[in-house]
């Protein structure tokens, strides 16, 4: 069967007030509920916590941001799932509330956890309905955004396609608002190049902007998912896509051949290194290089920070330019000793390396 994952928002599901805009939830679950019927499961991960608690909790203007943004995820959460789970149940779905933290990530018996979690609930015909737990979680331990978390599900689930409901169409060569500005309708490989067309203007409501949009896109389609930025206002939007995506307005990105499992968990652990690896140039072009390559010991030339066998590392050029991550094996103490060294076992093998 089919797997999809949709990313919803705060834009997209709240009006100017900041009120649930429920008309637009509904859409949502008819396609989903459309899909369904089509053979497609859907993961949803879905903004608009704190949106919806702001529009219910009136705070004293004393109290810290911290504690704000808990109080209203904690009760603008209970408020959105009331929503989902009374449109859902005209369409005979049941839904599942899945919270999740940064740190759900750190290690991968942690990530099949959460996988098996997700699995046992779709093959059950449940429909998850995920979002960043913001009653724990402080901003080091933070998702830049829920688009971060929507890439990571959709790496870890291994869906057919990732959809990015925004506010607008998709990624523009300028302010969106602007008319000389035009829609980049597709994205082929490296996405740095776009940093140049996107606005930092983040959402009324949301952390997140198109640049954090645009990162996880490419970092996603690399790992072998295509990724759909679109306009989640336009209603039936993702079943359009889903049947016609070349006839509709909005950017995609093109997927590179697909990662191993190990490599797709790889590509979400930015964040959960516990070194960094500064390699040589000779050792940055091989890698960089169509052919596969593992990490040898006598590329790196600095590391800082400790690390065990199976840890994660990041890896990183002589100009400060990130290559990508790693999992070890073996610690650092041998890996100091083999620094210039031919004939070592590789540090990281090329299966367990996800190269940006």
């Amino acid at each position: 069967m089919k797997r999809i994952c949709i990313k919803i928002g705060s834009n997209v599901l709240t009006k100017e007030n900041g009120e649930l805009n429920t008309s637009r939830i509904k859409n949502i679950v008819y396609q989903i509920s459309s899909l369904r019927n089509m053979g497609i499961q859907c993961i949803l991960v879905s903004s608009g916590a704190v949106a919806a608690g702001r529009s219910k909790v009136k705070l004293s203007e004393k109290i810290d941001t911290v504690s704000a943004r808990q109080i209203w995820s904690s009760v603008g959460q209970v408020e959105l799932l009331n929503v989902y789970s009374a449109f859902l149940k005209e369409f005979e779905i049941e839904c599942a509330q899945v919270l999740v933290t940064k740190q759900d990530f750190r290690t991968r018996e942690h990530y099949l956890n959460m996988k098996n979690c997700l699995n046992s609930l779709l093959n059950n015909r449940i429909l998850p309905i995920i979002n960043e737990n913001d009653a724990v979680s402080v901003t080091a331990l933070m998702f830049t955004d829920n688009d971060e978390l929507s890439g990571l599900i959709a790496s870890m689930m291994d869906v057919e396609a990732l959809y990015l409901l925004s506010n607008i169409n998709g990624i523009y060569t300028g302010n969106p608002d602007d008319n000389n500005s035009t829609l980049l309708q597709t994205v082929h490989g490296d996405v740095n190049r776009l940093k140049q067309y996107i606005t930092t203007k983040k959402s009324n409501f949301g952390r997140g902007g198109m640049l954090t949009k645009c990162s996880i896109a490419g970092r996603v389609a690399k790992s072998g998912i295509p990724v759909h930025i679109a306009n989640g206002g336009i209603d039936d939007i993702v079943l359009e896509l889903v049947n016609s995506p070349d006839e509709i307005n909005h950017t995609s990105f093109t997927a590179s051949k697909k990662a191993s499992t190990v490599k797709q968990w790889l590509a979400g652990s930015d964040g959960f290194e516990k070194a960094r690896l500064v390699i040589n140039k000779g050792a940055e072009e091989a890698l960089c290089s169509k052919k596969a390559t593992s990490l040898l010991p006598i590329g790196v030339i600095k590391i800082s920070g400790d690390f065990e066998k199976g840890d994660i590392i990041k890896i990183v050029g002589l100009s400060g330019k990130v290559i990508g991550l790693g999992k070890t094996q073996y610690n650092k103490t041998k890996a100091e000793s083999y620094i210039g060294k031919t004939g070592t076992k590789p540090l990281v093998h090329y299966d367990y390396l996800f190269l940006y």
